[in-house]
């Protein structure tokens, strides 16, 4: 992680560390709870007049102690955070250091920008029937950044898109460590958990795969797999290999927002994404 500038320079924010207040927010405002813990998407910024469409990476969110995370449409960044009643300003940049085209960098640096203002006031509309949460931060000098809450995905229902796999220990169980890798372009692997029914099913890089699968306590506890018998490359073919040892009986699961990560007893990972 690198410190801010204005946009993505080197140089550190003079603020000191803060923390989220206590403010409650009225009228048309907003209050602590209004925006703390909310996975907030980034919608559009406008600048000067002009309406920008955000990437559809750019996201932030508060927790209760006013750290700050999310990504400004390329780079990830973190940041700390104080909620004073209507409120919301942002000190303590930090970010990643990636180039992107000019198009997300553009955004980035003017969202930047925006966020650092000063303070920003909030305004946030509740919940109703279907529609999300939605917050509006507006500068000091008049510039909108509009934002909508995203829920977290649900185990059951989702579709898992895996993206990376891993191990604690290498074939010959010798307790050697090995790094965590993403899948071939090739593979195709996800899984749709139907907690209702007791099942998984999906792919594992070639052949289809199913299983009875039951979800209790931050563990899922696989039945033995079935699969159809295609054949495919020797590189998938491998990965699905790998990719089916998650079904040893009992694995760990834990979501972090639309992040799923697995964890087998013989020391299996899995990481995957929910799919849009």
């Amino acid at each position: 992680m690198l410190p801010f500038a204005a946009a993505c320079g080197s140089e550190k924010d003079s603020g000191g560390s803060q923390t989220v207040g206590t403010g409650t927010g009225t009228g048309a405002g907003s209050g602590t709870s209004d925006v703390t813990g909310v996975h907030w998407t980034v919608d559009d910024l406008t600048v000067d007049g002009k309406k920008s469409a955000a990437p559809a990476s750019a996201w932030l969110e508060i927790d209760k102690n006013g750290k700050v995370s999310g990504n400004l449409g390329c780079n990830g960044f973190g940041a700390d955070a104080t909620v004073d009643g209507d409120g919301i300003s942002f000190a303590q940049f930090l970010s990643t250091d990636m180039a992107c085209g000019n198009d997300p960098m553009t955004f980035e640096s003017n969202l930047t920008k925006a966020l650092k203002d000063g303070t920003l006031t909030a305004k946030a509309t509740e919940a109703a029937a279907k529609n999300p949460k939605q917050l509006t931060l507006t500068t000091k000098t008049g510039d909108t950044i509009h934002l909508t809450e995203e829920k977290a995905a649900p185990l059951s229902g989702t579709k898992w898109t895996i993206t990376t796999l891993g191990a604690t220990s290498d074939s010959d169980g010798n307790g050697d460590s090995q790094a965590v890798a993403p899948l071939p372009s090739a593979a195709e692997a996800y899984l749709v958990f139907d907690q209702k029914k007791g099942t998984v099913s999906g792919k594992v890089g070639c052949n289809n795969v199913s299983a009875e699968a039951t979800v209790s306590d931050g563990d899922i506890t696989f039945g033995s797999p079935a699969t159809t018998r295609r054949m495919c490359d020797g590189s998938l073919m491998e990965v699905e290999k790998e990719l089916l040892k998650i079904f040893d009986g009992k694995t760990a699961y834990k979501i972090d927002h639309r992040n799923l990560s697995l964890t087998s007893v013989n020391g299996t990972t899995v990481s995957a994404n929910a799919a849009d």
